[in-house]
């Protein structure tokens, strides 16, 4: 599997094509261009303008530069597949998540249909998720060596 490293250039004066040739010459692509311009008192931001969500799970970084794992929302996720993997129900789910203390992003406890939109999110991060040694550690508590799944 790939690895890449992703920077970000601030520019603070004008554009030097310079920067490009430099970093192209030490094996990095240019995948983004990102403009901004001050918006006139009398117009508002378009619809949707910097309104992605950060996925549960992660935080933005200290250097504000990248995401990074958010430790008690991944510890959130890693309960929720460990008991999906069971075929426990949504519910029992939800009660575990909410007796544990853990809360959504909006500090509310779980609920059905929360973990149930959670879903998508556990497919993407499944990966990370069943590679970590938290995750075989995890997975040799309820399972026979030979019946580990994901590992």
């Amino acid at each position: 599997m790939s690895h890449f490293e992703r920077i970000r250039d601030v520019i603070s004066g004008p554009f030097s094509p310079e920067i490009m040739q430099q970093r192209m010459a030490s094996g990095w692509q240019l995948v983004s261009i990102e403009w901004r311009r001050e918006l006139p008192a009398s117009e508002s931001p378009s619809e949707g303008a910097f309104n992605e969500d950060i996925p549960y799970g992660l935080r933005i970084s200290d250097d504000c530069q990248r995401l990074e794992v958010h430790p008690a929302e991944n510890q959130a996720l890693m309960l929720m597949m460990e008991l999906l993997g069971q075929d426990f129900p949504y519910s029992s789910i939800v009660s575990d998540l909410n007796e544990k203390g853990f809360r959504t992003r909006d500090n509310k406890q779980w609920t059905r249909v929360d973990v149930f939109n959670m879903m998508p999110r556990l497919i993407e991060v499944g990966p990370r998720l069943f590679a970590s040694e938290e995750w075989k550690t995890r997975g040799k508590k309820f399972f026979h060596p030979r019946e580990t799944p994901f590992s």
